[in-house]
């Protein structure tokens, strides 16, 4: 199944069934891209947990080192925007870049959960887009201002149950059309279960909390008024316009 959290034309918000373009809720029936209802992101997080280095290719793009566990950093609820949103960049910096990633929307509070058992806390998958300020990220060492700033983490456009994702699932992004990512699941350094399983050995998760799993290669700079896609197989395409002062 895949759900789509909305706003309704009443500005009630809404979770719908979503299936061919549409969302259903109830005896009503909206298109996706419908100016009656306002997507919302997929969830309410009180945070994102976000993995750096989770794809070799693009350690080596970056020119930096394989981590020898997953590498860890947080964006909060400001971060979050949805599906169809402006995201609006800090001023006066040189390169923003996109970021294709598999979110991983849990569905339960969770703490010191084994690799074994990690499935059972997911409630579904979506799209991210780690949108990233290099000028800020390369001066710091806990990337607040690379990484959390309002609006960098748009998500969407559905939440899709595990059972529609591959395992090997593709992972991709486009800008203004233009094909610059294209990963899989298969490459990640470490696995969903990993993940989980080192995440609350430190920290409890919410219901609603995402994980955003890290990115394939080919990421690049945005311009202002550039529209950026990310698409994973099985979920779906989550699209955002970025605007750069």
């Amino acid at each position: 199944m895949k759900y789509v959290r909305f706003r309704d034309p009443a500005g009630a918000i809404r979770r719908g069934e979503y299936e061919n373009g549409h969302v259903q809720f109830a005896d009503e029936r909206y298109s996706l891209e419908s100016d009656e209802i306002d997507v919302l992101a997929p969830s309410e997080p009180s945070k994102v947990v976000c993995i750096g280095r989770n794809y070799a290719a693009h350690i080596d793009e970056m020119g930096s080192e394989t981590p020898d566990r997953p590498l860890l950093f947080l964006k909060g609820p400001n971060a979050v925007a949805g599906h169809g949103d402006t995201v609006t960049a800090p001023a006066g910096k040189d390169r923003i870049d996109h970021e294709a990633e598999l979110g991983v929307v849990i569905g339960e509070q969770c703490r010191h959960v084994p690799e074994s058992e990690a499935m059972d806390v997911v409630e579904g998958f979506t799209c991210v887009n780690d949108l990233s300020n290099r000028d800020d990220q390369e001066k710091e060492q806990n990337w607040i201002r690379g990484k959390a700033f309002d609006g960098a983490a748009p998500m969407g456009p559905v939440l899709a149950t595990p059972d529609e994702v591959p395992d090997d699932a593709t992972v991709g992004a486009r800008v203004n059309g233009d094909r610059k990512q294209d990963g899989s699941l298969a490459q990640l350094i470490f696995t969903i279960p990993e993940l989980i399983a080192e995440i609350t050995t430190y920290l409890t998760l919410e219901p609603g909390d995402v994980i955003a799993t890290g990115t394939p290669e080919g990421v690049s700079p945005l311009s202002d008024g550039d529209t950026v896609e990310i698409e994973i197989e099985g979920v779906g395409t989550l699209e955002n316009t970025v605007r750069v002062p």
